[in-house]
């Protein structure tokens, strides 16, 4: 099954931004495109607006004029449904409520062709549900574009329970013969990015929740040492936090309320106070034209320590021990030991998060993880009440001497970037274990969706098999509700190594 021709028209049904993006898509792709909306004159606007923005793309010389006015032709605005009737696909993007969206798609089937392909562009209905109301449901197709659609890369290609591999494999296709990058999945809540992305959030919010650290720390350490572009608080306040818990509740209750996709209340209180990020003026930041940006915390300078002593190799975190070595600080290998910790000075022990807390250890302060250590510029620590200050300040100085700032947050098990990968790549492994798309499809998913660093599966190779798994279960002990247990699927992806590996840790 190909694509389709260039000569098919496409309709485009809903002439929000979204619809406008979809058919500015199709249109350069070289169809001709029709848009309809059922308020008068939205559709003409429409086409204006998207003329206008191809005026723009030949400002900027990525769109010569020739192109434009040969698509400006191609484009025009239906008065009716009915004149969508030779179209060989339509795609809604309507009101995002089931029942509008069902009516489209029945009026539609009495207007367009049999063999015409119908999509949708839901981001949180079941497509299953949507095709549901159809003679044939095996036309349906979800195409979940991201907004902006001109830009943004990627398209999920949903398969609802009755989609025909045809009609799937053939809107597959199109959206790449579309210049897009298409990624398959099964309809399920969220589809891949949404489903997957929940603890980036949710996460972020359980650490500010539990008083660990302020948004602007969070929101740092996410992106200076986990190599995320934005953090959670901005990411949230840019996307509208009205925007981001709808959806959020929406993947909850779609789930029957698992414990694992359970939304913030914090979150809740900023909705209902009207603080809904940027487009209000106020989130979790203050958005106003006067407003100062919030600065992270970063501790004051501390003195270095004059060596550390290695117990092991430090796992995912073994490249600090090439940077002591450069910043001019001794270490010592402990060759008996098979530990993963950094022993310093004053005998109190430095150790990657591993979800367990600083409290039940004496004198034990923790680091959280980062992308890549030596490109890091800031590194989160965790001590409780219990560590000593030098301990501490050893720890800070360390850090420094490394040239990175540092953020001290509270006795967090797994701390910030640490618990967050390992959630996103337990929900990784849950979901191809459950049908739901690749592991190549949800890495690409989620660094074209949603810009992350590395794919899921990506960290879990990097990481080691064995991490998340390690992580959560440490986090399921000491919050047993369920909302760190590990999945079956990561819990088979992590004994099935160490027996091949012989290993019974």
């Amino acid at each position: 099954m190909t694509a389709l021709d260039l000569s098919s028209p496409v309709a485009v049904v809903g002439t929000g931004t979204m619809g406008q993006g979809i058919a500015q898509v199709a249109l350069v792709a070289g169809h001709l495109v029709r848009l309809y909306d059922a308020a008068p004159g939205r559709a003409q606007d429409a086409a204006d607006a998207i003329g206008a923005r191809l005026d723009r793309l030949v400002e900027k010389d990525r769109l010569s004029a020739a192109d434009r006015d040969a698509a400006r032709a191609r484009l025009s605005a239906a008065a009716e449904l009915s004149d969508l009737a030779d179209c060989s696909l339509v795609v809604e993007a309507v009101l995002e409520r089931l029942d509008v969206k069902q009516e489209l798609f029945r009026a539609l089937e009495d207007v367009v062709g049999e063999d015409c392909l119908l999509a949708t562009n839901t981001s949180s209905l079941s497509v299953t549900a949507i095709g549901g109301a159809l003679r044939n449901p095996g036309r349906l197709v979800g195409l979940h574009f991201f907004n902006p659609a001109p830009l943004l890369p990627l398209v999920e290609v949903v398969s609802g329970f009755a989609t025909d591999v045809t009609s799937a494999t053939r809107a597959y296709e199109t959206a790449r013969a579309w210049g897009k990058t298409p990624v398959a999945c099964a309809d399920t809540p969220g589809f891949i990015v949404n489903r997957i992305a929940r603890p980036y959030y949710a996460e972020a919010f359980a650490v500010y929740e539990a008083q660990g650290a302020d948004p602007a720390t969070i929101d740092a350490v996410l992106r200076e040492s986990g190599g995320f572009k934005m953090g959670a608080f901005e990411l949230t306040d840019l996307i509208g936090q009205d925007v981001n818990e709808s959806v959020t509740h929406s993947v909850w209750q779609s789930f029957f309320q698992d414990v694992r996709f359970t939304p913030s209340l914090a979150q809740r209180r900023l909705v209902e106070s009207g603080r809904l990020g940027r487009k209000s003026g106020q989130g979790w930041y203050d958005h106003g034209p006067e407003a100062e940006p919030a600065e992270p915390h970063t501790a004051e300078p501390a003195q270095a320590p004059a060596y550390v002593v290695a117990e092991g190799d430090l796992g995912p975190a073994s490249e600090l021990l090439a940077l002591i070595r450069e910043a001019g600080i001794q270490v010592r290998e402990d060759e008996e030991d098979h530990g993963t910790r950094l022993v310093l000075p004053s005998g109190g022990q430095l150790a990657l998060a591993d979800g367990q807390t600083s409290v039940e250890f004496r004198d034990v302060v923790y680091f959280d993880l980062a992308l890549d250590y030596r490109r890091a510029t800031r590194i989160a620590l965790s001590a409780s009440q219990d560590t000593a200050p030098k301990t501490l300040a050893e720890a800070i100085g360390l850090f420094q001497a490394l040239g990175k700032d540092v953020s001290v947050i509270g006795d967090v098990p797994g701390m910030i970037v640490a618990r967050t990968v390992a959630r996103i790549v337990d929900l990784a492994h849950d979901a191809v274990a459950k049908g739901v798309a690749t592991e190549e499809d949800i890495d690409t998913a989620m660094r074209l969706g949603v810009n992350y660093p590395l794919g899921p599966f990506e960290w879990s190779r990097r990481l080691g098999r064995n991490w998340a798994y390690a992580l959560l279960d440490d986090l399921h002990l000491r919050d047993p509700s369920g909302r760190y247990a590990p999945s079956l699927a990561l819990y088979r992806h992590a004994y099935a190594t160490d027996k091949r590996e012989g290993s019974t840790s």
